[in-house]
């Protein structure tokens, strides 16, 4: 079975539906960890809640971004972990973490890249008034999501939709298409 760690910086609603699709068979996998930058953030109460380990690390208390990456990576490596499943993770991911898993590593954004690329796709999306926006799901690069595309889904932005609507529809997407992807991708 697959080894897979979760990265999250939030609240983790992407990361539940992972587990949950886990949980329920629908992807052959074994979720090793959750691996989280914030602390505080409520994706850690989700983990504890689910039943699956948790490691939180504050990059600031690392004197480098390799340091930081190099401490993740040997958490990863206890676990034997296969793929890195980045779920509302914050942080651009660094040369000890690509190099380690050449095309391994997996980004879901939320919006049709290359449109609105990097925080407040929903926002950026708003501002330009555009009618269309969706979910894409790619391989993680060195930049700020620009990996290879994988997977996108549109929605329909209407009229009287606010960033809270628009948010909540990308999220159906999300949580349905990505375990789907994962399964196909990792399997």
């Amino acid at each position: 079975m697959t080894k897979i760690a979760i990265f999250a910086s939030g609240s983790g609603s992407n990361f539940q539906a992972i587990v949950e699709a886990v949980n329920t068979g629908n992807v052959h996998a074994s979720i090793e960890m959750l691996v989280c930058d914030q602390p505080e953030a409520y994706c850690v109460t989700r983990a504890k809640e689910l039943g699956v380990p948790s490691l939180t690390f504050r990059p600031k208390d690392y004197s480098s971004k390799t340091a930081y990456e190099e401490d993740v990576l040997s958490a990863l490596r206890e676990r034997s972990v296969e793929w890195i499943i980045l779920a509302g993770y914050m942080r651009l991911i660094g040369p000890v973490l690509l190099e380690s898993y050449p095309n391994r590593i997996l980004n879901i954004h939320p919006s049709l890249l290359p449109a609105f690329p990097g925080k407040d796709a929903v926002g950026q999306a708003m501002a330009a008034g555009v009618k269309v926006s969706g979910v894409t799901i790619h391989y993680v690069d060195a930049g700020m999501d620009t990996g290879p595309i994988i997977a996108q889904e549109a929605i329909m932005i209407e009229d009287g939709d606010d960033a809270a609507r628009v948010h909540e529809k990308i999220q159906q997407v999300e949580h349905r298409l990505y375990p789907a992807i994962i399964e196909k991708v990792c399997n």
